[in-house]
């Protein structure tokens, strides 16, 4: 695949590095002069300009570009990158860098593809490190959600139980499940919980300690995945 990365600064070079190493074509657009010296160094093949403008988007030649990713720290040159890419039929990814703001979020998220924080990517995997234990926090899907899977243990109070029986608060919902290391699934209630079983829950923020107590017990810790 072949992609167009508005920007070479720390976010998209290491983005850029990522996608190349797993094959696929990337074109990187900067303006200043250290990153693009830094990028071409690392071997990329950069268009220098404003990604903001239609001339330089045009010069990386979109029409044949699966997907753009404005990854820029300017909210609305990422914002402008993204809507000239689709008109020409791209995938849009938009880097949000100001301090997450629902508002911000919403104003967005309707016109591109993808909104991506990277602060709030970060700060997940550091809290996974920190927290450890059998919860996995899979994303932040807003302020006040977050989808969280479970390892079902030996002290969880619904090890031997069935699905049916897993009775969550009111701002809480099964959405998956997995039988060891099987793929997670829609969950059937007839399943039993057992050693080693992954559930997965939207849950909203002020409902996590209560499903983790009903899930995995009150000595479980937590674990999280892609949000902050």
């Amino acid at each position: 695949m072949r992609f167009v990365i508005v920007g070479a600064g720390r976010v998209g070079l290491r983005t850029a590095r990522v996608l190349q190493e797993s094959g696929h074509e990337v074109v990187l657009i900067e303006a200043d002069e250290q990153a693009i010296e830094r990028a071409r160094t690392a071997g990329f093949e950069v268009i220098e300009g404003d990604g903001a403008l239609e001339e330089t988007l045009g010069a990386a030649d979109l029409e044949s570009a699966d997907a753009l990713g404005a990854l820029t720290g300017d909210l609305n040159d990422n914002f402008v990158a993204c809507m000239i890419a689709k008109e020409h039929g791209c995938r849009t990814v938009m880097r949000i860098d100001e301090d997450y703001r629902e508002e911000i979020y919403r104003r967005y998220a309707s016109e591109v593809d993808e909104v991506i924080y990277p602060e709030r990517l970060g700060a997940i995997a550091a809290k996974n490190a920190l927290l450890g234990g059998n919860i996995r926090a899979v994303a932040d899907i807003a302020q006040h959600l977050q989808l969280v899977e479970f390892t079902i243990t030996d002290s969880s109070p619904m090890n031997g139980y069935s699905l049916s029986e897993l009775e969550l608060p009111a701002n809480a919902e099964l959405l998956a499940h997995g039988k060891g290391e099987d793929p997670l699934t829609v969950p059937n209630p007839d399943e039993t919980l057992e050693l080693g079983d992954h559930v997965v829950i939207l849950a909203d923020f002020d409902t996590l300690a209560d499903v983790r107590s009903i899930v995995v017990g009150d000595a479980g810790r937590a674990t999280a995945l892609g949000g902050a």
